[in-house]
């Protein structure tokens, strides 16, 4: 009786591996440095997954994002409602129907869709979801700056192969919470103090920017600006106070955020909440805010998902949001960044802007079987958000001209194609840069970034009420440059026109208009003989390190002022 009890388990083994299917075979699941295990988790303890369900209508959505965002089409600027898209993108009822029949099949409670139904997040306990989801085993995990502890698998899960026309992935199970790349840098010497500054502050952009006391929000339109958070870290309204009671004199501006989406946590401010917040509402002086902040608190959530959510869920959103996550392409399933990207197509077609920092390892490095390779960062490689690199000043403590901040995050994806929009762009720079690296570092084919920039380098930010000095990176950058494209859309609202909405096919059509070129300086990258860390340099027009160069507000206004 006993060898034929194991000789029937054996075949329903056999029968279910045949049965079932890997989602993210190639998602990476090696502890990210700086986090250890605490155990399994207890068998009863409660989870919430996210089942990403199958979308239609992909490839229509793909041409209407076309249409709305490129100035020469009749229907540049008529954007879609959140309705529109879900009408479009939502799941078949099969699909639906499948995945609820499922879960509810399992013990899965609470769950919760969006509007645009694509979505399902559901309770389950530990115990269920390793029955349901075969192969996982969860884990109690602490680590980050902040200690903060998840639940996550390191182990892959399959689902039954009748699911693979239904379900894209399911969250919560292996990617961990991102880590802050801002630096403090040591300051540069300098000898004399004449006509001199002492790092950036607003007043020092706004100079460089060419803004004037004017340049500021009206106050009289429902224009508004996001910053989304996802490092388990706070901004406290009474830094944001101290910080524009020392550098905010000079022009109007909010004394507090209007909109928190999410919970904000007692604990001591993050330098990088702090930034994001002073710097977006310093150059998007005067123009309501909202902070979407560490949303997916729970334990087994993923936080940059849940903001995804969040948006598929909410009717009237901020026109601009500014965004400072990023991960190497290569530790995440193709899976999840095919789907993420069509969740930025569902954002583009409702005339969001979506800004990412392009990350701050310059052109990065990794090794595959002893051969060095360039490592391009998402979502900065998305083809349908605007990514933005980092600049210096040539003399640190003058406001004088830009060049390449040499962290300043750019490449070539290994995932996404070229998008046509930038196609002429990247062939000028292949065939005109003098200091290309070796091809085999790179896919010249894929979707290239960044593609505009701002200064990146030497900023002030003031947290848990201490003013602190010299605080770098592309999460600096990417706020000043959210900021600005609010004030234009504050300058189009007012005139009667739509707001910018996705801006590249435009950016790219007017080839730089209204930017400064950075012209000068290389990113880093791998340290060995072949490179010696150089990656790719900036040149006339477009680059892979500074895009098409930083704002010239006045120049940049007039460009994209007409409708």
């Amino acid at each position: 009786m006993g060898l034929r009890a194991c000789l029937l388990g054996l075949l329903a083994l056999i029968v279910s591996a045949k049965c079932s299917y890997s989602p993210e075979p190639d998602q990476r699941r090696t502890l990210p440095p700086g986090w250890v295990s605490l155990g399994r988790a207890d068998p009863e303890e409660e989870l919430s997954l996210t089942f990403a369900l199958r979308q239609q209508n992909l490839e229509r959505l793909s041409e209407l994002v076309q249409a709305v965002s490129d100035p020469g089409s009749p229907r540049y600027g008529k954007y879609l409602s959140l309705e529109d898209v879900a009408e479009l993108v939502r799941p078949s009822p099969l699909t639906l129907r499948t995945v609820q029949k499922w879960l509810l099949a399992a013990g899965a409670r609470n769950c919760h869709s969006v509007i645009t139904q694509d979505f399902l997040t559901c309770w389950m306990s530990v115990r269920q979801a390793e029955l349901l989801l075969s192969g996982s085993e969860f884990h109690r995990y602490v680590g980050g700056p902040a200690e903060t502890h998840v639940v996550r698998s390191p182990h892959p899960y399959q689902l039954p192969k009748a699911l693979a026309s239904h379900v894209d992935f399911v969250g919560g199970l292996h990617r961990f919470p991102p880590t802050s790349s801002l630096r403090q840098r040591p300051a540069p010497q300098v000898a004399g103090a004449v006509g001199l500054h002492l790092g950036v502050t607003p007043s020092v952009l706004r100079k460089r920017y060419n803004l004037t006391a004017q340049d500021v929000g009206s106050g009289t339109t429902n224009n508004s600006q996001a910053c989304a958070q996802f490092l388990e870290q706070y901004f406290h309204d009474s830094d944001l106070a101290k910080f524009m009671h020392l550098f905010g004199g000079t022009f109007a501006h909010q004394a507090s955020v209007a909109h928190v989406v999410g919970q904000q946590g007692r604990g001591r401010a993050g330098i990088e909440a702090s930034l994001d917040v002073e710097y977006l509402m310093s150059a998007g002086a005067n123009i309501s805010t909202w902070v979407y902040s560490n949303p997916g608190r729970h334990e087994s959530q993923e936080p940059f998902l849940q903001w995804l959510l969040l948006l598929s869920n909410e009717s009237a959103l901020p026109p601009v949001h500014t965004i400072s996550y990023g991960d190497d392409e290569d530790s995440l399933s193709s899976a999840y960044m095919q789907r993420v990207n069509a969740e930025f197509m569902k954002a583009a077609a409702r005339g969001l802007t979506l800004l990412f920092a392009s990350g701050d390892s310059g052109a990065g490095c990794w090794s595959t079987s002893g051969r060095h390779q360039f490592r391009p960062s998402f979502p900065a490689s998305s083809p349908y958000v605007t990514t933005v690199g980092g600049t210096s000043f040539q003399n640190p403590f003058q406001v004088t001209s830009e060049i390449v901040d040499y962290i300043s995050g750019g490449g070539f994806s290994n995932v996404f194609p070229q998008p046509s929009y930038q196609e002429k762009a990247v062939a000028q720079f292949l065939s005109s840069s003098p200091h290309l690296p070796p091809s085999s570092y790179f896919n010249a084919s894929g979707r290239a970034y960044p593609d505009v920039a701002a200064l990146s380098d030497g900023y002030w930010v003031v947290s848990n009420h201490v003013p602190i000095p010299w605080v770098s990176g592309t999460s600096a950058s990417t706020p000043v440059f959210g900021g600005i494209l609010s004030l234009i859309n504050e300058h189009r609202i007012l005139s009667g026109h739509p707001p910018l909405g996705f801006l590249n096919p435009r950016l790219y059509q007017q080839r730089g208009a209204g930017l400064f070129d950075v012209t000068h300086g290389c990113h880093e990258s791998c340290l060995n003989e072949e490179v010696q860390g150089q990656g790719f340099c900036a040149g006339p027009g477009w680059d892979p390190v500074t895009g098409w160069g930083t704002p010239n507000f006045p120049a940049l206004l007039k460009t994209l002022m007409n409708p």
